[in-house]
């Protein structure tokens, strides 16, 4: 009888598969293999063993040679996997066996083993579990370096993740560096450090290798840049003379730099920079200054501020100043000239920004927009302005942009076109990948970009060259027979001009004997009687495994009932009590053999007593389909519901099922409030462990319709559509109607259209829309009703625009007036882009001076237009003018407004006022009396300026108040106590101020005492307050006391109230039931009001006491009045009575 061990052998293990036990120590002899299994492994790159090699387990225990194998079984036919002859199957019953008998000698198996083991790919492909290739955790980044940093060194960091842990290397512009101790290069950890870097010596492209005994990978590529910022030229710079009213660049003419840089201009002096607005614009492109159109305020000396911003480091420089100087004002006006210009062609990178320039010159301020020639502009971006700022490119942003400058006089535009392109990006990565020794692989990857990238391979860091059994096209790497030495780090490099990305993964190829440890046949399998059982035999093997099953000693072949899978699977059908038993599977290869057993128990089968029953509801009813069953008692039985094969889940919170729990048996499910998506085909599985049994049920649910499909728009007009659409579900229940919907894109709300015919019947399909915009976009929808309600709308149809057609309707908010001598200025409101109804809008405005019959009519381009302006020095200040308005576009003219009255320029007042009489009332206020000017043709007079001064200051330095209308009498305040003013008076209007009149002067009066009433007592009765203080005395700088004013508030009276008294002291009535009391009082006179002493009473048992708002002063009282003094004792701050 033959011993023979378990045929499983040791596993070598790589970092992806679970972690297996340890395997059992090998026996002490081999058996003897077949000649050709040894042969195609030295093929393969085995060498000889030595003493001491590792010996594959899987021989025979006796040490003595095996004996011969008996001849295979007649039903198994060897496939691809059949194993090479000569490897006996000691497991197998004795019936059969896999091979022939061995006829070589023992020590060829031992050679195999040692093969294995020797050879470098199959330890660095089998090592321990925790074996794995390099993973780049930080990989080096470009780095820019200032010429004039004060650091001392460069980092480039590298670090992966491996094991064993990994070494690195590093390479500068493709050749290995030299890093040794001492040097100016150093290797810190993975780190590259450049001590003291240069620009000459260490400029360049830096790429980092991590490397272990299972492979090598290469870093992405990172380039060490120098950058710089030279000084402005020291030569003084040439004014620049212009005319006032004129455009004017101012050069900045940057000195040598990189990378580039952002500027500002200053104004004579730090840190006063030029704003950034419509009349001022700085280009980030040459830095120049560009100013629209000049005024005084512009008169100065400018600098160009250039700023370089680095990794370390900014760097800001100054140019030398350039005087501005302007010449006598032109008041003419000119059309937009654009001056900034931005290329022709502007390159972008996906995901970058990009920033378009444009600014003009002219007289008014051209007004600055933005379009896509051919498409739309993202609404997040800002399309008014100088600059066109893209934040995020995109290849929907490639296209023709145009700017176009516009005012009153004209309008010029300048275009340019974007082309986006993109920096490699994977579509298809690798990843690390375990394959059979000798079996085939195909790896791909694949990378999108602009220009398409190329792609390349890299294994162990180094390219990967064709040879005969790798085959490497692009994005492929085809292996045709796969040995140990392919084992290693794989890289896939992907680029184009504008990048390069790696992608990187390990291949590990794998021999391993048949083992069942992780995958070990079930130990029970039940099974259902009259069912099927499926019993899978999945071992770990590499190659695949040859699988054999048995039942007891019984080879099991292929019958009706038995299947054997070509993947080793047993499948048993129509199963009965003689099945139960022992079933083993069998597998090996050349590297060895093992089994795994279970046992196979028969049960009764599940069957539906109680089927549920097919149904028809409404939207919202409520519906339980019934579902019973048996099953085999010694088991637990589970019931499933799934709805169009889609399983149902009835414990969810809130949801629309619940199942019925009475008893195992039972596993009825309730409908709740049913809904449209309810209705299908519902099936109930009752299911043990072993098998089950399903019934089916259909569900209709009727409701509103479902949403109409196909809108399609044709026969577009201007104010009508047709539309046409295809009938969508009427869920069981006939449709009656449709309705018709538009939406002006992209935010316009969904509005009912009014159609002909007026109401559509549920049959119909196509529809006319009337009363649409001209010359507007357009989205439609359709919604379907019927008995059960509306249902949900189609999707919007395509956007349509409809035909041009001449306006209609006239514009509104026609005024005017203002401007300089000899103008007309006349505004409106600009229509909106639904009254335009085409093309080419614009504006048509007639005007004529009040009680001419002639109309003179000017022709005013542009949707936006919104004011012009009539220049002819005859017409004389403020003359009546009618105007009316309408509005164009390519179809035709559209209605004349009603016509309005709107005056020429005004000039100012030619009349002084007379009269003036100045006073002044206290110390720091004074009346002004004068008498009124006349109304003249000039224009409408406004009100009145008051200009006031001290005496001794000039006229320069006066303050204005102006009167906001024709009272001829105001009071200036705020002025300086016991001050002698000058004061004059003129009228004004929308021109401006007219001349003075003669001056006159006002004293102020002296200053009211500062010191505030003091020594305050008081009485208190059940219905009045009776309060003393000592008298003021003024100052001799201070004006005299007239009187005193007490200002009282309560609990009870929110609201203060005011009281006179030319005496010391004075009472007042107040209610009984107050708890608590403000009083202030203050001196007056002449002078004005004195400062106020404050006190806070509250009602307490009758007791009174006092706190002065500055000098502590006691209440020469008895009785119910306590001193200040007292009261500090008691509460500080407060008064209780």
């Amino acid at each position: 009888m033959q011993r023979c061990c378990s045929g499983s052998g040791r596993t070598h293990t790589h970092k992806r598969p679970h972690p297996l036990p340890p395997p059992p120590p090998p026996p002490p002899q081999l058996p003897p293999p077949h000649q050709d299994s040894s042969e195609q492994l030295r093929e393969q790159g085995g060498k000889e063993a030595g003493p001491g090699g590792w010996q594959l387990a899987g021989s025979c225990s006796p040490p003595r040679a095996a004996p011969a194998c008996p001849s295979p079984h007649p039903s198994f036919t060897p496939g691809p996997s059949q194993p090479p002859t000569g490897l006996c199957s000691p497991l197998l019953p004795r019936t059969l066996a896999m091979g022939i008998p061995p006829r070589r000698k023992s020590h060829l198996l031992l050679l195999v083993a040692v093969v294995l083991v020797s050879s470098p790919a199959w330890s660095s492909a089998r090592g321990s579990p925790a074996t794995f290739g390099p993973v780049f955790e930080d990989q080096p980044l470009s780095l820019l370096f200032p010429e004039e940093s004060t650091e001392e060194k460069v980092t480039l960091a590298c670090h992966a993740r491996a094991s064993p842990p990994a070494t690195y290397r590093w390479k500068m512009n493709g050749t290995e560096m030299k890093l040794e101790p001492g040097s100016r290069h150093q290797l810190v950890g993975g780190n590259l450090v450049i001590i003291n870097p240069t620009k000459g010596q260490d400029a360049g492209v830096y790429q980092c290798l991590a490397s272990n005994p299972v492979g090598t990978i290469i870093s992405r590529e990172a380039v060490l840049r120098f950058g710089f910022l030279q000084e402005f030229s020291k030569e003084e710079r040439d004014p620049v003379k212009t005319h006032e009213g004129w455009g004017v660049m101012l050069p900045c003419n940057p000195p040598a730099h990189y990378p580039g840089l952002s500027y500002r201009w200053l104004l004579n002096e730090f840190p006063n920079f030029i704003p950034t607005d419509g009349r001022h614009f700085v280009s980030q492109t040459t830095g120049n200054l560009y100013i629209a159109r000049t005024n005084a305020s512009d008169l100065g000396n400018y600098s160009c501020l250039a700023t370089s911003h680095m990794d370390f480091s900014t760097k800001s420089v100054f140019s030398k100043f350039a005087q501005l100087n302007l010449a006598a004002e032109d008041p003419r006006l000119f059309a937009p000239s654009i001056k900034a210009r931005f290329p022709a062609e502007t390159y972008a990178l996906v995901g970058q920004q990009v920033t378009l320039e444009c600014f003009a010159f002219g007289n008014p301020v051209p007004r600055i927009r933005w379009s896509k020639v051919d498409g739309s502009l993202s609404p997040q971006w800002a399309t008014a302005g100088p600059t066109l700022h893209i934040p995020n490119v995109s290849f929907e942003d490639e296209g023709t942009y145009e700017c176009e400058a516009e005012n009153s006089r004209g309008r010029d535009s300048v275009m340019g076109r974007i082309i986006v392109q993109a920096q490699p990006e994977w579509l298809k990565v690798i990843s690390d990948m375990e394959a059979d020794i000798g079996s085939s692989l195909r790896w791909g990857c694949a990378a999108a970009g602009k220009p398409r990238p190329t792609v390349r391979w890299l294994r162990n860091g180094e390219p990967l060259a064709p040879q005969t059994r790798v085959e490497v096209l692009a994005g492929d790497l085809r292996f045709s027979k796969l040995s140990l030495e392919d084992s290693g780090m794989y890289q896939c490099v992907a680029e184009n001009k504008h990048g390069t990305i790696y992608a990187s993964a390990e291949l590990a190829v794998q021999a391993l004997a048949p083992d069942f440890r992780l995958n070990p046949v079930r130990r029970l399998i039940p099974a259902a009687r009259g069912g099927e059982v499926i019993i899978p035999c999945q071992p770990r093997a590499a190659p695949k495994a040859v699988v054999l099953w048995s039942k007891g000693t019984e080879i099991l072949v292929n019958s009706s009932r038995v299947t054997v899978t070509p993947d080793g699977t047993l499948i048993i059908r129509n199963i009965s009590r003689s099945d139960e038993g022992k079933y083993t599977c069998f597998a090996e290869n050349f590297m060895g053999k093992a089994n795994s057993t279970g046992i196979l128990s028969v049960r009764d089968a599940t069957k539906i007593t109680l089927a549920p029953s097919s149904a028809d509801i409404n939207l919202g009813d409520n519906l339980t389909l019934q579902c019973h069953a048996s099953h085999d008692p010694t088991m637990d039985l589970t019931f499933i519901w799934t709805l169009d094969d889609l399983p149902i889940d009835s414990d969810k919170p809130g949801g629309h099922y619940r199942r019925a729990s009475v008893k195992e048996t039972v596993g009825d499910l309730t409908i709740l409030n049913a809904q449209l998506r309810h209705g299908g085909k519902y099936m109930c599985t009752a299911q043990t462990v072993v098998d089950s049994a399903s019934k089916e049920a259909t569900v209709l649910v009727r409701g509103p319709p479902g949403p109409p499909g196909g809108v399609v728009v044709r026969d577009i007009g201007d104010t009508t559509v047709q539309l046409s659409w295809s009938r969508g579900f009427d869920n069981h229940s006939p449709i009656a109607k449709y309705t018709l919907q538009a939406r002006t894109p992209p935010a316009g709300k969904w509005k009912q259209v009014r159609t002909n015919p007026a109401n559509i019947e549920g049959n119909a399909e196509t529809a006319q829309v009337l009363g649409l915009t001209p010359w507007m976009d357009y989205e439609f929808r359709v919604t379907a009703s019927n008995i059960l309600g509306t249902g949900e709308p189609s999707g919007p149809s395509s956007k349509i625009r409809t035909k041009e057609a001449a306006p209609s309707v006239a514009p509104s908010g026609l005024s005017g007036g203002g401007g300089a001598p000899g103008e007309l200025i006349v505004n409106w409101t600009p229509m909106s882009r639904e009254y335009q109804h085409g093309d080419g809008f614009g504006y048509l405005l007639s005007f004529r001076r009040q009680g001419s019959t002639s109309w003179q009519t000017a022709r005013v381009p542009g949707a936006d237009a919104q004011h012009f302006v009539y220049s002819n020095e005859s017409v004389r200040p403020y003359t009546p003018f009618e105007v009316k308005i309408r509005s164009y576009n390519h179809r035709g003219n559209g209605p004349e407004s009603l016509t309005a009255l709107v005056y020429s320029a005004e000039e100012e007042p030619r009349v002084a006022p007379t009269n003036v009489w100045a006073k002044g009332v206290s110390s720091s206020e004074m009346n002004v009396t004068w008498e009124p000017v006349q109304q003249d043709m000039n224009g409408i007079l406004l009100g009145y300026e008051i200009r006031y001064w001290k005496a001794g200051d000039k006229e320069a330095a006066a303050d204005r108040v102006r009167t906001a209308g024709l009272d001829p009498s105001a009071r200036v305040t705020d002025l300086h106590p016991n001050t002698k003013y000058h004061v004059t008076v003129r009228a004004y209007n929308r021109a401006g101020t007219g001349p003075a009149s003669p001056s006159t002067n006002a004293t102020t009066m002296k200053p009211p005492p500062r010191r505030p009433p003091g020594n305050i007592s008081w009485t208190f009765s059940s219905s009045s307050l009776s309060i003393k203080w000592d008298p003021v005395v003024p100052l001799r700088n201070e004006s005299a006391v007239t009187g005193y004013k007490m200002l009282y508030q309560d609990d009870l009276h929110p609201t203060p109230t005011l009281h006179l008294t030319s005496k010391k002291g004075i009472e007042i009535a107040v209610p009984k039931d107050i708890s608590y009391a403000l009083v202030q009082i203050r001196t007056t006179g002449p002078g004005g009001d004195g400062t106020p002493a404050e006190v806070h009473i509250v009602r307490n048992g009758g007791t009174s006491m006092m706190v002065e708002n500055s000098a502590v002063c006691p209440a020469p009282r008895s009785g119910t009045t306590l001193s200040h003094s007292m009261a500090m004792l008691i509460l500080v701050g407060y008064l209780e009575l």
